[in-house]
């Protein structure tokens, strides 16, 4: 990446649309914005106080002044910006003609299309933000539930960036007790004792272990989960995939079989985005494309992280019901007893005898009896009940835990080295690990490799 260069890209998404706009960031957005626009007022964007708007025309003065359209400017001066440098942005019609038209003119007039994550790169690189709070802002654009917005923001805020910042601070500290330990070891001076460095690393480690332990939920509110539902035909697993998605997705009848392949969609429940996959009945079928279907149903468990097994309470369990069943105790499930309204023949008892510790709902589909303890107990399951977000940070990204894990790892080192006795020189090696392992995460430690990678990730525009 050439740093210097003047940046442009579309920043809004693709599609029609009341607004779009055509994002310019580098030392030359402000002169190529002069060329460009032409306000009645007769005002430059080079007289222009920071952070203002002004109507005018975006005009091509190549073509006799031929106005391309109709527009907001928007100017900014560094270094109160996003990117920390100079940035203009063309408030254009909503539509790809008109910002495509813009963007071009920029182009020509001297910017270079952005690669993607680009213009939150330049916020990391000029310190607008740090290495956690530019991946927030990658988060907050992907984020699929209200409660994984509102954990994006709180990282964007910095509240990740501060624990993390505390933790480094404080291994810092007794890195360079350590290390005036082995400078100066004949110095009369007041070292800070063995004892001491133990309890502050243990100090430190079990608030790195308390961030560490938030990643489970964190990964899971924010990725998701892949739901499977599974029953035999007709047990009702379409009615339920409709009732929980509010709409008809998946065709109910009375026939045994209609559904032949997997059908996904996506919902959130209690803040966690769920991907269903109603599948096809599992029965022995000589029908071949039913079979596939059925074959399907049963590859759906190696990707499900949650099976919903669902049961006919109207009749006796047969040999797919006990194959389920089986399935069930080895797996994270929740067993649904469906069509209670009939005269029961499987009962919540018997299906307890083979499932002791599951939990049971019992349901009326047509009738949304039960759902709304199914949801309770999907959301108990997965995370243990509602979850709340407090004021303590919360780890969702595999980067992250990935580099709290080393330095946690490094810590058990540490800590090792010191009741045993061994060499401050070790201490220090274990310490510079663990630090450097905090370090990636706000972006201290990082390499261009690794910020490539990271960035790359992100949208043209941002």
């Amino acid at each position: 990446m050439k740093f210097h260069d003047t940046i442009a890209a579309i920043a809004t998404a693709r599609g029609e649309a009341g607004i779009g706009i055509v994002r310019v960031s580098g030392s030359l957005a402000i002169p190529i914005a002069a060329e460009l626009f032409q306000s009645p007022r007769k005002v430059s964007p080079t007289e222009l106080p920071t952070h203002t708007l002004t109507y005018g025309h975006v005009v091509d003065t190549s073509a006799s002044e031929a106005v391309i359209d109709e527009v907001l400017l928007g100017v900014m001066r560094a270094p109160k910006t996003y990117t920390g440098e100079d940035i203009v942005e063309f408030n254009c019609h909503g539509g790809i003609v008109p910002l495509t038209a813009v963007l071009d003119l920029v182009v020509k007039s001297g910017a270079r299309i952005a690669e993607p994550g680009e213009f939150t790169k330049r916020a990391f690189l000029n310190g607008r933000l740090d290495l956690a709070q530019a991946e927030a802002v990658a988060e907050l654009i992907a984020s699929k539930t209200d409660l994984s917005r509102k954990i994006a923001i709180q990282a964007l805020a910095g509240k990740l960036s501060d624990t993390v910042n505390n933790l480094n601070d404080r291994l810092a500290a007794l890195l360079a007790e350590v290390e005036a330990s082995i400078d100066f070891p004949e110095e009369d001076l007041d070292f800070m004792k063995v004892e001491t460095q133990r309890e502050t690393a243990r100090s430190v480690q079990n608030d790195l272990t308390t961030l560490l332990e938030t990643a489970a939920d964190g990964r899971l509110i924010t990725e998701g989960v892949n739901v499977a539902i599974l029953g035999k035909p007709n047990v009702g697993k379409s009615s339920l995939l409709n009732a929980l998605v509010g709409t008809t997705r998946a065709i109910v009848t009375d026939i045994p079989g209609t559904t032949r392949d997997t059908i996904e969609e996506e919902i959130n429940i209690g803040g966690i985005p769920l991907k269903l996959i109603d599948t096809a009945g599992i029965r022995s079928t000589d029908d071949v494309v039913e079979q596939q279907g059925v074959e399907r149903s049963k590859a759906v468990l190696d990707r499900a992280e949650l099976l919903l097994l669902m049961f006919d309470a109207s009749l006796p369990l047969n040999d797919a019901d006990h194959e389920l069943l089986q399935v069930a105790q080895s797996s994270k499930a929740i067993l649904i007893l469906n069509k209670v309204d009939l005269p029961v023949v499987t009962s919540s008892t018997v299906l307890l005898t083979h499932c002791p510790k599951k939990r049971i709902v019992e349901t009326v589909i047509p009738d949304s009896k039960g759902l709304d303890k199914l949801k309770a107990d999907v959301c108990e399951v997965l995370l243990g009940g509602e979850f709340v977000i407090g004021e303590s940070p919360i780890v969702t990204n595999a980067r992250h835990q990935e580099a709290l894990r080393r330095a946690n790892e490094a810590l058990d080192y540490v800590i090792e080295s010191l009741e045993n006795g061994m060499p401050p020189e070790l201490v220090a090696v274990d310490l510079r690990i663990s630090l450097d392992g905090l370090g990636d995460i706000v972006g201290k430690t990082t390499t261009e490799d690794i910020l490539d990678r990271i960035f790359a990730q992100f949208c043209v525009g941002k």
